[in-house]
């Protein structure tokens, strides 16, 4: 068991807590974030330390620490601060969901959070501080690099990378041998079948809206 500091007080914070907590052999002891966020001296009914002092009252040779931040600013807040957090000296903790499919020949870094219902195949790799949100597919000989953010139900396919600090958005399927650079944002619903360059955008559009409303549906269409 480990004790751990939680970085972040907001709902990505909310929903590690919970996963930490009914699914691990974690402790959590208390919270931190910059000192000008603090609004209460209290979250979750743990402490809320300041980040700048957090190795005076929690010292990294006792406590470990997990960066519980969103994808803000496509993800490089998180990252700014697990790069202070390592700099301070804490080891940063990884959370695997017990009924995630991960094979045991993927390697995964620190302060990363996969949740429930992956199918992570053998010889994937995912590097430091990505989250992977339920039912995501990672295919065999993949690599995500660090500081991902890939959400529910998204496909990636064998023999694909994709870069540092990339948004994968729900339902999402990367083909096979694609490489993404770094900064990519992969919106709902997209398909990608053609590698793409840093910064690269790409956003699905919209189903439109039907011309009448769902009573006049209902009614047209004998709906019961």
């Amino acid at each position: 068991m480990s004790k751990v500091i939680i970085f972040g007080t907001g709902q990505t914070a909310d929903i590690v807590t919970y996963y930490l907590e009914n699914d691990s052999e974690h402790e959590i002891i208390a919270y931190t974030v910059d000192e000008k966020f603090i609004t209460e001296d209290k979250y979750n009914n743990k402490p809320v330390i300041p980040f700048e002092t957090i190795v005076e009252n929690y010292p990294p040779s006792e406590f470990k620490m997990f960066i519980a931040i969103g994808y803000t600013n496509l993800n490089k807040f998180r990252e700014e601060k697990y790069n202070l957090a390592k700099t301070k000296g804490y080891t940063l903790i990884t959370y695997v969901n017990s009924r995630s499919g991960v094979n045991n020949t993927s390697k995964i870094g620190d302060n990363c959070f996969i949740l429930e219902h992956q199918s992570i195949q053998p010889f994937a790799t995912i590097e430091n501080n990505c989250f992977i949100w339920g039912g995501v597919l990672i295919a065999h000989h993949s690599k995500i690099k660090s500081h991902c953010w890939i959400t529910s139900e998204s496909s990636i396919a064998g023999n694909t990378t994709i870069g540092e600090r990339c948004f994968i958005g729900v339902n999402a399927t990367i083909g096979h041998m694609v490489t993404l650079g770094d900064d990519c944002m992969v919106g709902a619903g997209t398909l990608i079948t053609k590698s793409a360059n840093n910064g690269s955008v790409f956003i699905e559009k919209n189903t439109d809206l039907f011309k009448l409303n769902s009573e006049q549906f209902v009614r047209i269409t004998n709906m019961k």
